[in-house]
């Protein structure tokens, strides 16, 4: 039963991930948009990060965009996944700290960012290994 907790886990964090880069690119309609194109999203990480540099916010959001898709690959194929599921973790944990200080406890806590932190901290935990690449670079 672990096995399919497990890729549960994997998989509803990385098209979280995904979703979320989706949207900041304009993907999503409109109407179920939270940013809906890249300036808003911009906009938000300035929110988030006021400490840094104007012109510094758009690199801290191609960063994290690169990082989102490419940790969604990763738990997506199972490649690393105790790794990456920890930089998930921790990235998720940095944006809803980030989140409740500069806008409040209420966003992180309505858009389960602490839960799906403690998700990816929980599934790098898991070491049965299940439809992963892991499985096949295993050395013997």
């Amino acid at each position: 039963m672990i096995i399919y907790i497990k890729l549960f886990l994997r998989l509803s964090l990385a098209f979280g991930f995904l979703s979320a880069v989706a949207d900041r690119l304009g993907w999503w309609p409109t109407e179920k948009s939270t940013w809906g194109n890249w300036g808003n999203f911009i906009a938000y990480t300035k929110t988030l990060n006021p400490w840094f540099p104007d012109n510094f916010t758009n690199f801290i959001g191609i960063i994290v965009t690169c990082a989102e898709v490419i940790l969604a690959v990763l738990l997506i194929i199972g490649f690393k996944t105790s790794l990456s599921a920890k930089i998930s973790g921790t990235l998720l944990l940095i944006f809803g700290v980030a989140m409740s200080i500069t806008v409040g406890i209420k966003a992180p806590l309505d858009y389960s960012v602490f839960s799906a932190a403690a998700a990816a901290f929980g599934l790098g935990l898991i070491k049965e290994k299940y439809l992963e690449v892991d499985i096949l670079l295993r050395t013997k």
